[in-house]
């Protein structure tokens, strides 16, 4: 029997008080020395009951409850004594059964009932006392009570979160330098925002980007005449960029050429292009100078109205110009002076009979000075005035005609700059433009103007574009002092997909003789699409409508073309 009750005694299951508080692991050295200091007080507790019942109930008090060092070791009946009705061979409880599915955990217990009958009997022993004293010590109790409970639910709110368990080990926060860092190798990669953008070649300290396009283009109208015809055409393209990648200054360079040769059709051989480059140096105390010097050589239009009729090949015309600006910044005043020089050249005219005809009185030289002065409203917004003087010289100072053709330009404009980034950027202005020519028999060109160069981005990967610009047609005919050409154009380019482009424009040309009531109006329309099959190569094609309508005779026609060919870049 004794045996047997051994064994049923040791194998009853029961929490340990480590369970209790969570004490699963290592504990600290904190951990102990709080847990120490805890039993130091229960331990003057119960020595100060002794010796307060001591002297009155001494053999006649029954001996005092034993109380476990350790709270909760014993199950409380409220009374402070241990239940003594459970049998050893009763069975386990369910939430004393460490194999249950569910556990519940059992929370610390603080024992109180051996502080409670020690305040107890104090009060019974000094009732008689003075009521200030009596009133002392039960705040005095009061207060190291409170101080006991306070500082036993520190010390075990202390114990557990510092014990390292397997749990708390898991809600611990990482130290933010201990984070596992991910591989080299897996590391993300920026992304490009054009992936088939041209990668460019880098020659000295600057980086070139050439295009070369080539294709079939089958047309309506060959030259965009009265009288033109249909012709399959051979066109070749090459255009270039260059871009300095200096520390402070910069210099940009643009160029392309255009030739077309007819496969089949009407005859045309042709070639156009155009190379401009742009130096921009800061110099000191907020100044700035912008060089710019261009070169182009093209064919006359066959639409121009001083248009030979009857030739071969229309006259080739060279341009040469030039500017310098000189710009500064005081305040958020904003001034600039630029001066420009644009030399005209016409070569001979060939005849369908073999006749040249020379064009040696067209040639000119216009001189401009422009003024401008702005203030800056914010960094988005600058409103601006210009005034523009200049003098266009010919060559000869009588023309074939016997008309000197020579001029003197006036002008003035106001308009404002934006600049908001990649949003909306540019300039827009309008103003009169007039160009007093020195025969008195002709009349003054004059009018209003309109120019603008504006870019809007509405969303990244669409760009929305508007040029527009005024010119003074300058002319040789006789009793013609020439005519204003408003010309602007409307375009959009959408990225599509990252290798599918699109691009679509319109354009509108208003012509208005000077002398005269005649008139001419231009509209145009274009769309075309580029996919890249990779970075350096793809496949274009656009479609293109002009349609020139005029009151005066022999000048209307209609041209529409499509264009299907290879894209190459570097």
């Amino acid at each position: 029997m004794l045996l047997a009750t051994s064994v049923f005694a040791l194998l009853r299951p029961t929490l340990p008080y480590a369970q209790e508080t969570e004490l699963r692991g290592e504990v600290s050295e904190s951990a102990i020395l709080a847990d120490q200091q805890r039993k130091t007080r229960q331990m003057s507790m119960a020595g100060s009951q002794d010796r307060a019942t001591g002297a009155t109930a001494q053999g006649d008090a029954p001996a005092p409850t034993y109380q476990p060092a350790s709270p909760g070791a014993v199950p409380d009946d409220g009374t402070g004594t241990a239940s003594a009705t459970g049998s050893i061979f009763d069975p386990p409880a369910a939430a004393d059964d460490p194999f249950a599915d569910n556990p519940a955990p059992v929370p610390p217990r603080r024992s109180a009932s051996a502080r409670q009958r020690a305040a107890d009997e104090d009060k019974a022993q000094d009732g008689a006392a003075d009521s200030k004293k009596t009133k002392k010590t039960t705040v005095d109790a009061t207060t190291t009570a409170t101080t006991d409970d306070t500082d036993t639910a520190e010390t075990d709110q202390d114990t557990n979160r510092r014990a390292l368990t397997i749990d708390s080990a898991d809600r611990l926060q990482l130290d933010p330098g201990a984070e596992r860092t991910e591989a080299i190798e897996g590391q993300d990669k920026k992304v490009e925002d054009d992936p088939f953008a041209a990668t460019g070649l880098r020659f000295g300290s600057f980086v070139i980007r050439p295009t070369l396009e080539q294709g079939l283009t089958a047309t309506s109208n060959a030259d965009s005449s009265n009288g033109g015809k249909s012709a399959l055409l051979s066109e070749t393209a090459l255009r270039f960029n260059a871009v300095s990648d200096w520390a402070e200054n910069s210099a940009t360079i643009d160029g392309y050429g255009i030739f077309r040769n007819t496969v089949s059709g009407q005859k045309i051989n042709e070639a156009r292009g155009r190379i401009e480059g742009a130096l921009n140096v800061d110099l000191d105390n907020e100044l700035r100078a912008i060089a710019k010097l261009g070169y182009e050589i093209a064919p006359e239009s066959a639409s121009s109205p001083d248009a030979i009729a009857g030739v071969n090949s229309q006259p080739i015309r060279q341009t040469l110009d030039g500017s310098l600006a000189v710009e500064k910044d005081a305040g958020k005043m904003r001034f600039a002076l630029t001066g420009a020089v644009s030399h005209d050249i016409y070569g001979d005219a060939k005849l369908s009979d073999g006749t040249v005809v020379s064009q040696k009185d067209r040639d000119s030289t216009l001189y401009t000075t422009t003024l401008r002065t702005g203030y800056e409203i914010s960094p988005a917004i600058t409103p601006f005035t210009e005034v523009e003087v200049g003098r266009r010289l010919y060559d000869q100072r009588v023309d074939s005609s016997g008309y000197e053709r020579s001029s003197t330009r006036l002008g003035a404009r106001a308009g404002v700059e934006l600049d908001m980034g990649e949003k909306l950027a540019g300039e827009f202005s309008a103003g009169w433009l007039r160009e007093a020519i020195d025969d008195d028999r002709l009349q003054a060109i004059s009018g209003a103007t309109v120019n603008a160069d504006l870019k809007w981005s509405p969303e990244r990967g669409t760009i929305i574009g508007l040029t527009g610009q005024t010119t003074i047609e300058d002319s040789t005919t006789a009793g013609e002092s020439g005519d204003i050409l408003y010309s602007g154009r409307l375009t959009g380019e959408r990225l599509i997909r990252a290798n599918l482009t699109g691009n679509a424009a319109l354009g509108a040309d208003w012509r208005d003789y000077i002398g005269s009531d005649g008139h001419d109006l231009t509209l145009s329309a274009e769309a075309g699409l580029t996919w890249w099959l990779n970075r350096y190569a793809g496949l274009t094609t656009r479609v293109r409508t002009e349609k020139l309508t005029s009151n005066l005779e022999g000048r209307d026609y209609t041209a529409n073309s499509i264009f299907l060919g290879v894209k190459v870049q570097r």
